[in-house]
C-alpha cells in the first residue's frame, strides 16, 4: 500500500532528457562541448539551411543501446523518427526529429531504496532518440531575447517513466539512481547544473481507487533538489484546488526554484498539436543482432551488482557500500586500494573505506575536488592503511600523515620516515613515560586510588603526550593498568 498525502494518492510518472555522451551532434559533425562561445558550435544544418539533409550519429545509437541494456529494456531491431512540429526561436527548422512511434527501447525498470531500507521497481516506458533545441537568452538586455544555437541538435535520450512514484522522495531517488547507471556505463555525464540531464515532471492526485486526475507537466527541472521542491508544491497546489471544490487544470507549469513554487507556462498540449509524421530524410534504423551483442559483452559491472558484491566480497556495511558504489571512479579507487595494500581485502577493505569516506572525502570537498584528483595516488590510502596494521604508526599519527600527504602528495612511508613518527613498540620507554607521569601527577593518582577510575583516560592523553602520540596505544593502556592495577 502506497503512502497517502492526507488521503491523497500520488501519481508521479518522470521524463528524464538525457545528453548523450559523444562528441559531435546527432545529425551533424558540430562538436557537443559544453561553454563554447555563442553560436560557434553550428553548422548549415543546426541552423536548418535550405537543402541540408541529416546524417545519423552511429555512435548516439550505441550509447541509446547501452542505456537501454543498462535498464534492463528490450532493444528494438527496427526504430524510427518522426518530426515534432512546433514554432520556437531556437528551433530553427520549425520542428525536432524525435522518435514517437518506434523508438529505440522499450520496457525496462530500474530499482531504488525506500526510507525503510525496502525496494521499489520504477518501470521505464521507453527511451527514444531526439535532437535538443538551442537556447533562447531573455537577460543581456531589457528589450531584446537573444538566441544561443550550439544546443541545437545536441543527441538527447528521452527516458519515460511509467507513473510508478507515488512520493518527491521516490522520484528524487529515480534521477539519483538513473543517473548513476548512465554514469556507469558511460552514456550521460549527468551533469545536472550543465543541462547535461533535465527532466520533466508529470503528476496527479486521486482518491485510492478512482480514476487519475488530470496530470500536470512541470517542465526543465535541472537538478535532484528542484525536483523534490516542485512535486512537493505542485502536490499541496493540486490537493488544495481539488479540496476547494475546482478542478486542476491540464497544464504545463515552471518551477521557479527562488520562491519555491510551479507556475502556469501553458496549456498542455497532446500528441496531435504537434502534427507528429514519419522524418522524411532518414531511413529506419535497422539494428544486427551482432551490434547489440557487441555493446552488451562490453558493458560495465552495473552499481546493482557492484553494491552486492562489495558487501559480500568486501565485508562492507549497506550504508559504506552505497557510498562508494554511487560513482563509479570512487569504487574504481577504492577497488585500486584495496589491490595495492600487501594486508590483502580481509584485513584492509573496512580501513580502506573508512578512509575515503571520511578522510578523503572531507579533504576533496574543502578542496573542491573529484576523487581524480586528491594529489596523490590512490594506492597511498592502502600505504597507510598498512602502516597502521602493520603497527608502525597509530591511528592518531595517521592523520598527521595523511595531511602531509594531501598537502605534498608525498608517501606515507616516506612522510613517517621524515618526520620521525614511526610507533613506539618498545616497553622500556613506555614504561619510562607513565613513571614520569605518575610522578608529576600525584593529585590525580591519589583521586584514582581513591576511586574515581575514570581519570585513567587523563594518564592514558598525558603518557602519550609525553611520548609525542607516538607510543602504541594497545600497549600504553596495557603497562598502565599494571602500573595502576586497574
Amino acid at each position: 500500500m502506497d503512502a497517502l498525502v492526507r488521503g491523497w494518492e500520488v501519481v508521479i510518472g518522470l521524463e528524464v532528457h538525457a545528453q548523450v555522451a559523444t562528441l559531435t551532434k546527432l545529425f551533424s559533425s558540430s562538436p557537443t562541448a559544453f561553454g563554447a562561445e555563442p553560436n560557434t558550435q553550428v553548422s548549415f544544418y543546426d541552423a536548418a539551411m535550405p537543402g541540408m539533409l541529416p546524417v545519423l550519429n552511429g555512435c548516439a545509437v550505441d550509447q541509446a543501446i547501452r542505456t537501454g541494456i543498462g535498464i534492463n529494456g528490450q532493444i528494438n531491431r527496427i526504430s524510427r523518427f518522426d518530426r515534432k512540429n512546433y514554432f520556437y526561436p531556437d528551433l530553427p527548422a520549425g520542428y525536432q526529429i524525435s522518435q514517437l512511434y518506434n523508438p529505440i527501447v522499450t520496457g525496462g525498470y530500474v530499482e531504488i531504496q525506500l526510507q525503510d531500507g525496502a525496494m521499489r521497481t520504477i518501470n521505464i516506458e521507453r527511451i527514444h532518440i531526439e535532437q535538443d533545441a538551442g537556447k533562447s537568452v531573455h537577460d543581456l538586455s531589457p528589450d531584446n531575447s537573444y538566441v544561443d544555437l550550439n544546443r541545437a541538435g545536441i543527441p538527447l535520450m528521452e527516458i519515460v517513466s511509467k507513473p510508478d512514484m507515488r512520493s518527491s522522495y521516490e522520484a528524487m531517488h529515480y534521477v539519483k539512481k538513473l543517473r548513476t547507471i548512465l554514469r556507469y556505463i558511460g552514456t550521460c555525464d549527468g551533469n545536472m547544473e550543465q543541462g547535461n540531464l533535465r527532466a520533466d515532471a508529470n503528476i496527479s492526485i486521486r482518491r485510492p481507487g478512482a480514476a487519475l486526475g488530470n496530470r500536470v507537466e512541470i517542465k526543465n527541472l535541472n537538478s535532484i533538489k528542484f525536483i523534490g521542491q516542485a512535486l512537493d508544491y505542485e502536490i499541496e497546489r493540486q490537493i488544495e484546488v481539488t479540496e476547494n471544490g475546482e478542478r486542476v487544470s491540464q497544464e504545463t507549469r515552471l518551477f521557479d526554484s527562488n520562491i519555491g513554487e510551479t507556475r502556469l507556462m501553458r496549456s498542455k498540449e497532446d500528441a496531435e498539436d504537434y502534427r507528429y509524421f514519419p522524418e522524411p530524410d532518414l531511413k529506419p534504423v535497422f539494428l544486427s543482432n551482432d551490434r547489440i551483442a557487441r555493446i552488451m559483452d562490453d558493458m560495465p559491472e552495473l552499481p546493482d551488482a557492484r553494491r552486492l558484491r562489495f558487501m559480500n566480497e568486501y565485508k562492507l556495511s549497506l550504508s559504506d557500500t552505497n557510498v562508494l558504489v554511487e560513482d563509479r571512479m570512487v569504487a574504481d579507487r577504492f577497488e585500486m586500494a584495496v589491490r595495492a595494500s600487501k594486508h590483502g581485502a580481509e584485513k584492509s577493505a573496512k580501513y580502506i573505506a573508512n578512509w575515503i569516506i571520511g578522510d578523503l572525502f572531507a579533504y576533496l570537498n574543502r578542496e573542491g575536488r573529484s576523487i581524480d584528483e586528491t594529489g596523490f595516488p590512490i594506492e597511498y590510502i592502502a600505504e597507510l592503511v598498512d602502516l597502521i596494521l602493520d603497527s608502525t604508526i597509530s591511528g592518531k599519527i595517521a592523520k598527521t600523515v595523511f595531511a602531509e600527504m594531501t598537502e605534498n602528495g608525498a608517501a606515507p612511508r616516506d612522510v613517517v620516515k621524515k618526520l620521525g613518527l614511526t610507533q613506539i613498540s618498545d616497553e622500556g620507554p613506555i614504561i619510562t613515560a607513565i613513571e614520569t607521569v605518575l610522578a608529576t601527577n600525584t593529585e590525580q593518582l591519589e583521586k584514582y586510588r581513591a576511586g574515581r577510575t575514570q581519570l585513567f583516560g587523563f594518564f592514558v592523553g598525558m603518557v602519550m603526550k609525553e611520548l609525542q602520540g607516538k607510543g602504541k596505544p594497545e600497549l600504553v593502556n596495557k603497562l598502565l593498568r599494571e602500573k595502576l592495577g586497574y
